[in-house]
């Protein structure tokens, strides 16, 4: 039997249907949309598979959420070659269902060069080792829900979470919109540093969203409010294996008119900054 990274791993390899065209699916799971970080993950894999040049890695994406996918049925992912120039490549990739595309994602790729550098400091946080597991964060909570979610919350996960805070779905009392979490593969990847970088995509839509709802106080398990990605965008930095301690550090500057922004840095265990993320999302409150 195959470990839960490794299913993740079988889900971000695409089937080849023709020259540009690949095909994705879902996993068995009673969801009633497609996770975006999913889709998100699929289209980068389609757009590095379209990019021939082996000197060059994706340095930024940028996506769109048009639809909630459906899990019952396979994406078709169609890849645009816009340019294969001498130091950057770039690629558009839309996800279809249905014959209606659901997301669009824009992904650049560059060659190594030198340059100058900076980047901001990491927080000082706990290290992951100090903090609980995940396993060990919910199980005082489990008689709080039903057996279903019980089993939910007890399978294994693809990616290692261990948030500096207890997260907001076991606590909802109103705080200020920034968590600290740390994240890595349940295990070990291959060599290839694109499926590191899809793998980072696919975990960074986990928990940034939730930043903007944490002034707000509203539970997981509530449903006070209809929340859905509405766009995505990634730089990668540095390069980096997310089968190693990857510090989330998140925060939310605004939300307003039924939508809310965040933004987060992810950085090694050493400090050096190697993605940023910045999400939009809908917020909007039930009638």
């Amino acid at each position: 039997m195959g470990t839960a990274l490794d299913d993740l791993i079988a889900l971000l390899d695409l089937e080849p249907l023709e020259v540009n065209l690949f095909r994705g699916v879902s996993p068995k799971e009673d969801r009633q949309r497609v996770f975006g970080g999913q889709v998100a993950g699929q289209a980068l894999v389609a757009a590095g598979r379209t990019v021939e040049a082996v000197d060059r890695r994706v340095h930024s994406l940028h996506a769109y959420f048009l639809r909630p996918g459906d899990p019952s049925v396979p994406i078709v992912y169609e890849v645009d070659r816009i340019r294969d120039g001498r130091s950057f490549t770039t690629r558009r990739v839309v996800a279809i269902q249905h014959g209606r595309a659901i997301f669009n994602l824009a992904a650049s790729f560059h060659v190594a060069e030198d340059g100058p550098e900076h980047q901001d400091p990491m927080p000082a946080v706990p290290r992951p080792e100090e903090l609980p597991t995940f396993q060990e964060r919910v199980t005082p909570y489990l008689d709080r829900f039903s057996p279903p979610v019980v089993e939910w919350l007890t399978r294994e996960r693809p990616i290692d979470s261990r948030p500096t805070e207890t997260p907001s779905w076991l606590d909802p009392a109103p705080r200020p919109p920034r968590q600290d979490v740390w994240i890595r593969a349940n295990g070990t990847l291959p060599d290839d540093p694109l499926l590191h970088v899809c793998v980072v995509a696919y975990a960074s839509d986990l928990t940034i969203l939730d930043t903007a709802l944490l002034p707000h106080g509203p539970s997981f398990w509530e449903d006070r409010f209809m929340v859905a990605s509405l766009d995505h965008a990634m730089w990668f930095h540095r390069p980096f294996r997310a089968d190693r301690w990857l510090l989330y550090h998140q925060s939310s500057p605004s939300a307003h008119g039924a939508r809310g922004i965040a933004e987060g840095h992810i950085f090694t265990e050493d400090g050096d900054l190697v993605v940023t993320v910045i999400q939009e999302g809908l917020i909007r409150p039930r009638r």
